[in-house]
């Protein structure tokens, strides 16, 4: 692999897939590139074998010299938007946010606008960690688009090193409140299955002993109802997901987990998964006293949990 200008030039010299389509013995080469992307970069002329374009049918040869031109991915420009932001405490350090549904953390492919990091970017003016470059400025963590609750942001690199390694080290206190499918028998339990990608959907992830990372999530029944259960989970470690494929799991889906639940969601209007992280605990990155930050409930999951009283 060389850079050469804005592009990234990429050769390989076919061993031993003679007879392979070159779209599937490129995406297994080359693993930070996904299929769909190298068979557009076929279709658009931007690989060569021994010098001649070729589409994504194309079936290797052994000896085969192969030459792709990758354009340099351009990151937008992310700007900063007035938004009306759920402070829960705010420090030169660090600010926690209670995040809404709906909200993404941070800008990436289909949401460069309203995301937190615009919200954040105009509150916070230049005050934000760049550990994790221009597209997550401050983002040390994230929870789902649809998932609410307690976020920490970091306002320096100082606190953002702190923050991590905390988490690294799975020290940080972190307890959600989810609503699942089906009522959970015993009060206490723990899922310790490691989470990777889902072998054959990539947007999803799944129990995965081969390739996965260790993940624990411990679970609480905080109240049966006839259908359901509403449970606090308390993350061990933060894998992708994780609540969802955990309970998931054990068979006891997220309400309103349309990813990894049911199809169909048994309320209208329920947006995604009920999950709300609740709790967050941390040693401050400057005092190094214990603190610990809750975002209440949002509305629609009081509603819901009212609603289920009744059932």
């Amino acid at each position: 692999m060389e850079e050469r200008g804005s592009s990234v030039i990429y050769e390989l010299t076919v061993e031993s897939a003679a007879g392979q389509r070159i779209d599937k013995y490129l995406s297994e080469q080359l693993a930070d590139l996904s299929r769909s992307y190298l068979q557009k970069l076929l279709k658009d002329g931007g690989v060569e074998v021994n010098g001649k374009t070729v589409k994504s049918n194309y079936r290797l040869a052994e000896g085969d010299r192969i030459c792709l031109e990758v354009p340099e991915a351009v990151e937008p420009e992310i700007e900063a938007e007035p938004m009306d932001l759920d402070i829960l405490y705010e420090d030169k350090d660090i600010i926690l946010i209670n995040k809404p549904k709906g909200m993404v953390v941070h800008p990436a492919a289909g949401h460069y606008t309203g995301t937190l990091v615009n919200g954040l970017m105009h509150h916070c003016k230049d005050e934000l960690s760049g550990i994790n470059g221009v597209m997550r400025p401050g983002i040390v963590h994230r929870i789902d688009m649809d998932t609410t609750g307690v976020l920490i942001v970091c306002k320096n690199d100082k606190a953002h090193n702190a923050i991590a390694e905390q988490l690294k080290v799975h020290s940080i206190t972190r307890k959600y409140y989810a609503i699942v499918h089906g009522v959970i028998k015993e009060d206490d339990g723990t899922v310790n299955a490691p989470i990777g990608r889902h072998p054959v959907d990539r947007k999803k992830m799944s129990i995965n002993e081969k390739n996965g990372k260790e993940a624990v999530t411990h679970y609480h029944v905080l109240k049966r109802f006839r259908r359901f259960t509403y449970v606090e989970c308390q993350l061990e470690t933060g894998r992708t997901h994780q609540i969802r494929v955990h309970m998931a799991s054990i068979g006891h889906p997220l309400l309103g987990d349309q990813v990894y639940g049911p199809a169909k969601v048994p309320f209208s209007g329920l947006q995604g998964q009920t999950l709300h992280a609740g709790v967050l605990g941390i040693i401050h990155p400057t005092t190094g006293k214990y603190m610990e930050f809750q975002a209440p409930l949002p509305e629609y999951f009081e509603k819901l949990l009212r609603k289920l009283e009744q059932d």
